[in-house]
């Protein structure tokens, strides 16, 4: 199942770089429970815990610690999975296709190979302007764009 993706501005936020690691290292990072803890939240933040079920329908699950101490869960669905290509997951779904209580958005990850590097997209797509809104405002670009930051050095390790 192939989606075209194209942002409304009105509901939906992209994060667009390119990167100089493969799709296969980026992928690695973003598939890899272990690998995701170490570059997923933007720092003093941490993911303290991830699961994964890497097929469409599967649980992706993280737990955010914040430099306080506090904890934040985070509980989705992959709806899309093409190796090294696309993710695409959700909150509005628990694993196996649950709905879940409060919805808030739905992501995709495309990467594209861009010569050494990869063509990094990732939309986040809303379901109101409100909630849009509300995700820019708690600084989507900025965290997004240090987390990509964090998952480039990781990779670059490898």
């Amino acid at each position: 199942m192939t989606y075209s993706f194209t942002p409304n501005p009105k509901l939906d936020l992209v994060l667009e770089r390119r990167v100089p690691v493969s799709p296969a290292l980026v992928w690695k990072a973003w598939t890899v429970p272990e690998h995701v803890m170490r570059w997923f939240t933007p720092a003093p933040w941490r993911t303290v815990e991830c699961e994964i079920d890497l097929r469409p329908g599967g649980l992706f699950r993280t737990v955010m610690r914040s430099p306080e101490g506090e904890d934040h869960p985070n509980l989705g669905c992959f709806l899309e999975v093409v190796k090294e290509r696309r993710l695409v997951f959700t909150d509005a779904l628990h694993g196996g296709y649950r709905p879940a209580p409060r919805p808030f958005m739905t992501a995709a990850v495309l990467l594209e190979p861009d010569g050494s590097g990869t063509r990094y997209t990732a939309i986040a797509m809303h379901h109101d302007e409100a909630a849009r809104q509300s995700h820019e405002d708690m600084g989507f670009h900025s965290g997004w764009g240090t987390a990509l930051d964090q998952l480039v050095e990781l990779a670059k390790g490898w």
